[in-house]
């Protein structure tokens, strides 16, 4: 009998979950919208009536053994998302207990780059690692750390914020209240903030002066560093520079095999991971030198995040 669990990636938008078995094969995918729930009660109500329905088409022929949680600031250990800024909920949210007056199972929910970089040890390019790091460059920078083939959560949970540290301390204003955080210069909003600076303090020819400038977005920069314009490829170059340098000193505190991009700005491919390779060996202390792979990650993109929070499950019933 195939052993099947639940997968679910809650972001600031949208809900999306689905059915994922032990080889990653997803089944059922659905989604919902998170903003539309302003109440929690009513979310967790309806995302539990749409998993049971899912799961009825599979109760006779599969063995269900839990649900995987991503979330913004979810806490592996309380079960609870804590203080999320992007979520429509604040302050302490036990969704795990919520959760459990519907399903007498197994619940787990981590932070939504922990579930990533679970996801990459068990179905992507880290499954043969002991340590390695995975960053996620989206809105924000997440990232998830694995040392001794453990992931790291720290006595509280929360281990392995990179992209909340500080690069510049009378730098950008962060969501999270700090200034200068390394996600206000590495992310696709730090990316497009930069640009806009440049635009705004150069007089350089760039067809990205054709775009108004509150609608460029960080593909817009992508296309035109492409096709070499100037102003963008210094973007990416300073963007680079700066993430190269944080991953410098990650290097130095894990040491790991690998470091693993990934999200929508990781894909604009060796604009990038060229750059911050160059960058971060540069930053280096020479005993790490040359040692540590920098790797886009094997996860599908459009299926990363249901993938991470399933492989949840298998990874803390495995240990």
């Amino acid at each position: 009998m195939e052993t099947i669990v639940i997968g679910i990636d809650i972001g600031g938008t949208n809900t999306e979950f689905g059915i994922v078995t032990e080889k990653g094969n997803i089944h059922n995918r659905r989604k919902i919208r998170t903003c539309d729930y302003p109440d929690i009660q009513d979310f967790v109500d309806e995302l539990a009536s749409q998993i049971k329905q899912m799961l009825k088409d599979f109760e006779a022929s599969c063995s269900f053994i839990g649900i995987g949680i991503g979330a913004p600031n979810g806490n592996i250990f309380t079960g609870a998302i804590e203080f999320a800024p992007n979520l429509n909920w604040k302050g302490t949210v036990p969704l795990v207990d919520l959760l459990k007056a519907h399903f007498d199972t197994n619940i787990f929910l981590t932070n939504d780059a922990n579930a990533a970089a679970i996801g990459e040890k068990i179905y992507g390019g880290a499954k043969n690692m002991s340590d390695f790091i995975l960053i996620t460059l989206g809105t924000g920078l997440g990232s998830g750390f694995y040392a001794n083939g453990k992931l790291i959560y720290g006595h509280d949970g929360f281990a392995g914020e990179l992209g909340h540290t500080i690069y510049d301390p009378t730098g950008r204003q962060c969501g999270c209240g700090k200034l200068g955080c390394l996600e206000t210069y590495v992310s696709a909003p730090g990316i497009v903030r930069t640009l806009r600076e440049a635009l705004q303090t150069s007089d350089m020819t760039s067809s990205l002066r054709n775009i108004n400038i509150d609608d460029i977005s960080s593909k817009d920069i992508f296309l035109a560093a492409q096709n070499g314009d100037v102003i963008a490829l210094e973007a990416f170059d300073y963007t680079a520079k700066i993430l190269g340098m944080k991953l410098s000193d990650a290097v130095a505190i894990t040491s790991p095999e690998a470091i693993f991009l990934f999200g929508g700005l990781a894909n604009a491919g060796d604009l990038l991971l060229l750059p911050i390779k160059k960058y971060m060996e540069e930053y280096l202390l020479p005993v790490f030198r040359g040692k540590v792979k920098l790797l886009q990650s094997e996860l599908p993109e459009n299926s990363a995040a249901i993938l991470g929070a399933a492989a949840l499950v298998f990874e803390n019933l495995k240990s």
